[in-house]
């Protein structure tokens, strides 16, 4: 008994020295139903499956893979284009501006030109970014011929996204091409933080070729000086005024009032220059309109030369026939209704074709243009054929934007605007220059040219080596002898209505114009046209004073003869 007793104790002892295995543990607590499952005890763990392996695996090859293949494909198939945008982060390429051409009048006088005393104002920037400013004369009365300039412009970010000048107007817009020049491109390199370390030119700019003007720029300054004198002085809301060579084209002075500060338009900086600026836009005269050029007017009596040689070619009426001026003419009616009054300006009396010319006679030219009881009239088809004959309702071809042609009414014109048809009195206005009638100044002046040249159109034209085609009209001389007769007479006469232009030492031929404007015909514009010396011609001119009291009696003929007088004194224009 006792020896059975020691063996088992024995037995109980070689027990207690064995290690337990793990799965005995967890086989034998999980029998025990006091355990608690949720914390783990008495629950059998099994290990992970092989096939989370294989995925772990996959997944850590196709990302290894990816990167790989990027970083391949950086390196060798897209290295340059990475390497090249790298350079880019460091190195910089930056427009190197050409220096736009200067604008000189024919004498030599700059009117345009390039100053950098107000670029970058650090100096740092002055070598790397320097944009050269555009500078214009400030002698008044150039804004619509010289026009102004676009900067370059850039983003927030320092990057240009406009790389050169844009001229915007006049000269700047219409020789771009030859003033603005080529630009060229440097390499700039800079720090990270965008400090710049160096820079390298490495395509050099070509400079814009300076260009000369027919313009003499004191007579124009003249010019203009005159026209917003007269202006100021009775009332006229705007003018314009334009001198031109009869055998050339070539424009001595192309001005207009009022206008605008070309130099405030390419250099605002300040709120209120850019305030100031605002309000030239608004301003109801309109200062930004060049009115020789795009200007469209009534031309009222300037016509006239143009259709007295009308009527001489179609034979209508010999030079010496006298028409009698009442001061009125009447259309009877025919149905015992009112009768139709058109009014001259005044009772001229029996009068010819020079000193209808010369006193502008309204009568006179309504029976030669509408006809009247025994006196045939041109009728309106052969007033438009003549009118345009002598450049009107067309372009001249000037070489500046922006250029308007009138209009010469017609029957289909009024059936197209009014649906009514035309009538015997549409004839008659049109012939003195009213109704829809309508001319810019340099229609005009190329006209007038056309009469102290011989019978030649010619191209006007501003840039003063240009040379330009005329083309010939077919005028008769005896015929236009007479023309040129009347608007002499209409400067030397005691009843011409240019005798303002009888300026001593200058012998000049012209013919003025006076537009009723509006319903109630307050309001005129007021014309002088002309050309001089009249025994060699070399100069045609016009001028029109815009929208003045039609009691006033200063009309354009002052600022002409002015400007006459000047020219007389001062240049050598006048002989």
């Amino acid at each position: 008994m006792n020896l059975f007793r020691h063996l088992s104790t024995l037995r109980a002892r070689r027990e207690a020295s064995r290690e337990i295995d793990p799965e005995d543990v967890f086989l034998d607590s999980q029998n025990l139903s006091q355990l608690n499952i949720d914390q783990m005890q008495g629950q059998l763990e099994r290990p992970l499956g092989k096939h989370i392996f294989y995925i772990a695996l996959f997944v850590s090859f196709a990302l290894i893979s990816s990167f790989s293949y990027r970083l391949f494909a950086m390196q060798v198939i897209r290295g340059d284009e990475y390497k090249e945008r790298a350079d880019n982060n460091r190195l910089k390429k930056l427009p190197l501006f050409a220096l736009r051409g200067t604008i000189a009048d024919r004498n030599g006088n700059l009117l345009a030109w390039n100053s950098l005393s107000e670029a970058s104002t650090t100096e740092a920037q002055k070598k790397i970014d320097d944009i050269p400013r555009r500078v214009y004369t400030d002698t008044q009365g150039f804004s619509h011929l010289l026009g102004y300039v676009s900067y370059p412009k850039k983003d927030q970010s320092g990057v240009f996204w406009q790389e050169e000048y844009l001229g915007k107007d006049g000269i700047e817009k219409e020789y771009q091409s030859i003033l603005s020049g080529v630009q060229g491109e440097r390499i700039i390199e800079v720090t990270a933080k965008q400090e710049i370390q160096s820079h390298n030119v490495i395509v050099y700019p070509t400079h814009g070729e300076n260009v000369v003007l027919s313009i003499d720029k004191d007579v124009q300054a003249k010019l203009y000086e005159r026209i917003e004198a007269l202006a100021h002085r009775v009332g006229f809301v705007s003018g314009a005024g334009v001198i031109m060579d009869v055998h050339t084209g070539e424009i001595l002075a192309l001005t207009n009032y009022p206008e605008y500060n070309n130099n405030l338009m390419t250099n605002a900086v300040t709120k209120e220059e850019k305030s100031q600026i605002g309000e030239d836009l608004l301003d109801k005269r309109g200062k930004f309109i060049n009115r020789v050029v795009g200007g469209l007017f009534t031309p009222g009596s300037t016509v006239k030369p143009f259709f007295a040689y009308a009527a001489l070619a179609e034979g209508i009426i010999s030079p010496e026939k006298n028409i009698y001026s009442s001061g009125q003419l009447v259309i009877k009616n025919k149905y015992d209704g009112p009768d139709t009054v058109f009014k001259d300006w005044k009772a001229h009396r029996y009068i010819d074709m020079r000193n209808a010319i010369a006193e502008s006679s309204d009568e006179y030219f309504y029976q030669i243009g509408g006809g009247y009881q025994d006196q045939p009239g041109l009728g309106i088809a052969r007033l438009n054929i003549y009118a345009k004959r002598f450049g009107f309702a067309t372009t001249t071809g000037i070489d500046l934007p922006g250029e308007n042609y009138g209009l010469v009414p017609s029957p289909e014109w009024k059936k197209k605007v009014f649906k009514e048809d035309w009538l015997l009195g549409n004839t008659y206005h049109s012939s003195i220059g009213q109704y829809g009638f309508q001319l810019t100044p340099l229609e005009l002046v190329r006209s007038v040219a056309s009469i102290a040249n011989g019978g030649y159109l010619v191209t006007p034209h501003v840039l003063k080596r240009l040379t330009t085609a005329s083309t010939s009209i077919d005028l008769d001389s005896t015929k236009l002898k007479v023309i040129q007769e009347g608007m002499r007479l209409a400067v030397t006469g005691l009843e011409g209505t240019a005798k303002g232009l009888n300026v001593q030492g200058v012998t000049v031929a012209g013919k003025s114009g006076t537009a009723e404007l509006g319903v109630s015909k307050q309001l005129v514009n007021s014309w002088i046209s002309g050309y001089f010396p009249y025994e060699n011609p070399k100069y045609a001119f016009v001028v029109i004073m815009e929208k003045g009291d039609r009691h006033n009696l200063f009309g354009a003929v002052g600022a002409m003869k002015e400007t006459l007088e000047w020219m007389r004194d001062n240049t050598s224009y006048t002989k």
